[in-house]
């Protein structure tokens, strides 16, 4: 009888010894959380995007709190509710310029050689691994509308050329519509950043501009026209870089043929039909 009440009490025992040496450190070595980070995460709008460079709202806020990020670079966060986390935590807002999503592709259904009817489940992602879409070009958009239906912000819409449009203004950078394309044609830019190159076909000449009329030949001109370093041609695809070469102007898109490169006067995409009616 003895012996079967060992085992229960050495097992009661080694619990109590755990639990007084977990009591002990909870005493002494708890690390007590700077009651700021929680009122700045109220301030913040808890959307979670990632917009920040942080995974959630409550680590960006212990960012802020420690000083190693700016409350500006909270682009979701009204003017209002930066300024307020400024004046709480006693620092400047700072000034993170504006990011928006700009799409590498402007081969709509008007541009776009088709090559076959896509009948299946609806969406980018089930296209691209079932048969690719109907495309002939098999970098550009599929125009299924993945990326509208992942914006959190409602910024972007499908228009009649079967492209997503951003809405600039609405646009808040989460990376959404990055994550959500299949074929990774979306990118978060500056919206200074007027001269911007809508394709992503990696062939050139009339390879490119047989799948798509409005895709770039790599000719090389707009290298020839921007300010020297600006652009580049990087496999068959200008590249800008806006830190190797002098400022951007509009003159560098003026010789494209085909328009694959262009100049965004306004913060809205460049409507693709008013493109196309000109490419002839």
């Amino acid at each position: 009888m003895n012996s079967l009440l060992v085992a229960p009490a050495i097992m009661v025992g080694i619990g109590l010894l755990f639990g007084t040496i977990l009591a002990i450190a909870q005493r002494f070595l708890k690390v007590d959380e700077d009651p700021r980070i929680e009122a700045t995460n109220e301030l913040l709008p808890g959307t979670n995007c990632g917009a920040c460079g942080q995974p959630g709202c409550l680590p960006f806020a212990e960012k802020l709190v420690s000083g190693e990020v700016d409350p500006s670079q909270c682009t979701v966060g009204t003017a209002e509710s930066i300024e307020q986390i400024a004046e709480f935590l006693q620092v400047d807002a700072g000034r993170a310029e504006k990011l928006v999503a700009r799409l590498r592709c402007g081969g709509g259904g008007l541009q776009a050689h088709q090559i076959a009817e896509y009948r299946g489940f609806e969406g980018c992602r089930a296209a691209a691994v079932v048969s690719g879409g109907g495309k002939g070009c098999s970098w550009g958009c599929l125009g299924l509308a993945d990326c509208e239906v992942a914006c959190t912000f409602d910024a972007i819409h499908m228009n009649s050329n079967g492209l997503p449009q951003v809405d600039t203004e609405k646009c808040r950078a989460c990376p959404d519509c990055v994550a959500a394309c299949p074929r990774d044609l979306f990118e978060l830019v500056p919206i200074s950043q007027k001269l911007y190159v809508q394709c992503n076909t990696p062939l050139a000449g009339v390879a490119a501009t047989q799948l798509c009329s409005v895709a770039c030949d790599a000719c090389g001109k707009c290298v020839a026209d921007a300010a020297p370093g600006l652009i580049t041609m990087q496999d068959k695809l200008p590249v800008i870089d806006y830190t190797a070469g002098g400022p951007a102007r509009p003159e560098a898109i003026f010789r494209c043929a085909t328009r694959s490169i262009v100049w965004l006067e306004t913060e809205q995409f460049l409507d693709q039909e008013s493109r196309q009616a000109g490419t002839g």
